[in-house]
């Protein structure tokens, strides 16, 4: 799968922001079917940054979350920054 089919958008509501500034974590919307490996692999490749977790959430509406923590060494502020989130 494409890098850019896996991750739609991300998220800027005030629980992305919450969690970007104490768990160094940015929310994104990705594709239904894209599992975790493939979702690290994608950001991995689109930031040049080291992800730590993944984690997965289907909400109600049939949209798949991705709660990315990323390493110490990449600060989750500076990724927002370069999506213009900040």
């Amino acid at each position: 799968m494409d890098t850019y089919n896996i991750i739609k958008y991300p998220l800027s509501t005030e629980k992305s922001i919450r969690l970007m500034e104490a768990e160094n974590k940015l929310i994104f919307v990705v594709n239904k079917t894209a599992t975790k490996k493939e979702i690290k692999k994608a950001l991995e490749e689109m930031f040049k940054a080291e992800v730590d977790e993944v984690n997965t959430f289907i909400n109600q509406n049939g949209e798949k979350r991705a709660y990315v923590r990323f390493s110490a060494k990449n600060p989750a502020i500076d990724i927002a920054t370069q999506l213009g989130l900040m």
